[in-house]
């Protein structure tokens, strides 16, 4: 592999994400993208098999994001949203109230998916306290992933990562398994003293690509309504049409949560943006003559300009590109493809919803190796867990796809 002088010069310096420093080879180095495309140094291309941890909805580079940016760089980069105000944010929070079902009707912005859960919880603590009521808890579920800030790691499965190690400084949650009788017996022992539900619906995603179905999220939007807990969902995973049914997986199920986070595929992969959106209830709370009812929050770069725009040009790629059907066609050419490694020795399951494939181990022998594979037969995938899956940008081709199915198929098997 090339190396080039700004890689060799600034890897001491970088601090990598989920990375043991000590042991950490040199990163591959891209020096652009195009469609599903990752160009390295060197001329090689991988085809990119998880669209940047799930962001690249439209692929890289689309020509209307990239004009759309270029033209809002040259107005109005950014400005703060306290109180001040500017074009792309405020359409932005229309289309997306429009968008969602029933009242979720009020958006607040912020950078990233872990923040936009962090605001979510707090609004669901401050939800109660505005109301005379103490609840700080939240229910969660194992296999569940909602970020790695302080707060949303006490949400998370805590025997998945690193998120175990943090016992005694994350606030202690009640995370139990994702069944209705786990929900009802929780809800029943504790429901005083929680705020919120909080769930990923139909697919837990980074905390190992977890399955469920409608019915389930039903249950727990009854169960919610039982008891007096709001309902959180975080579609930052699974949001904007991966799963292929509908934009949104509350729309697939038919179940409104009471507030909903998004991020990710939000500004089609090519700038930091996220969204912790209430329904009217939820904001009503917050109405108040009293300045301390107020959610005291504020990003500095919340409702950035920039972002806002390629947020908007990414909405009018889902209207005007038929990315759902997309999204079907690669979900059935990899229903179709993995299947064939079912029943192999070493492979627990095969599953596939929308665009999404996974190959779930009984136990992951080496990833590094899995990795360096995929590198070598030009697909750039990134296992984890005892999991390997692929999530391509929506545009990929059918050619494409089926490569990289084959590859997971091939080096499974290997």
């Amino acid at each position: 592999m090339t190396t080039p002088d700004w890689l060799a010069a600034g890897q001491r310096h970088v601090w990598l994400p989920y990375t043991q420093m000590k042991t950490a080879g040199a990163q591959l180095p891209v020096v652009s993208a195009s469609g599903s495309r990752l160009k390295l140094a060197d001329g090689r291309e991988l085809v990119d098999g998880i669209a940047s941890w799930w962001t690249a909805a439209h692929g890289y580079r689309h020509p209307h994001i990239e004009t759309t940016v270029e033209r809002q760089l040259k107005t109005l980069p950014h400005v703060m949203l306290g109180g001040l105000a500017h074009e792309q944010a405020y359409r932005l929070a229309t289309r997306l109230a429009a968008l969602l079902p029933a009242d979720l009707d009020h958006v607040f912005f912020s950078e990233s998916g872990s923040v936009a859960v962090e605001i979510a919880m707090k609004m669901a603590v401050q939800y109660w306290l505005n109301q005379g009521e103490r609840r700080t808890r939240f229910l969660s579920f194992t296999g569940g992933y909602h970020g790695d800030t302080l707060a949303t790691m006490s949400v998370c499965d805590p025997d998945e990562g690193m998120h175990g190690m943090f016992r005694g400084v994350v606030p202690d949650q009640f995370v139990v398994d994702l069944t209705p009788d786990s929900v009802d017996a929780a809800l029943e022992k504790h429901g005083a003293e929680i705020a919120a539900v909080l769930v990923e619906p139909l697919v837990q995603g980074a905390g190992g690509m977890r399955f469920h179905d409608a019915e389930m999220l039903r249950h727990l939007r009854a169960a919610c309504d039982r008891h007096g807990a709001l309902l959180i969902f975080d579609e930052i995973f699974v949001g904007f049409g991966r799963l292929g049914e509908a934009l949104f997986a509350c729309e697939e199920a038919g179940v409104t949560p009471d507030i909903i986070t998004l991020s990710k595929a939000l500004t089609g992969g090519t700038l930091p943006l996220s969204a912790t959106i209430a329904r009217d209830r939820v904001f009503d709370a917050f109405l108040s003559d009293d300045p301390a009812k107020a959610l005291m929050h504020g990003p500095t770069y919340m409702g950035n300009a920039l972002a806002c725009a390629a947020a908007n040009a990414s909405l009018d790629l889902f209207e005007q590109e038929p990315r759902l059907d997309q999204a079907r066609a690669i979900g059935a050419l990899l229903a179709e493809r993995l299947e064939a490694v079912r029943g192999t020795p070493g492979v627990a399951d095969v599953r596939t919803k929308g665009a999404l494939g996974v190959i779930e181990l009984t136990r992951m022998r080496d990833s590094d190796w899995l990795k360096a594979r995929f590198i070598e037969e030009g697909i750039w995938l990134r296992p984890f867990g005892n999991i390997i899956y692929t999530t391509p940008p929506l545009t990929t081709d059918l050619d494409d796809v089926a490569r990289i199915a084959d590859v997971m198929v091939r080096v499974t098997r290997e």
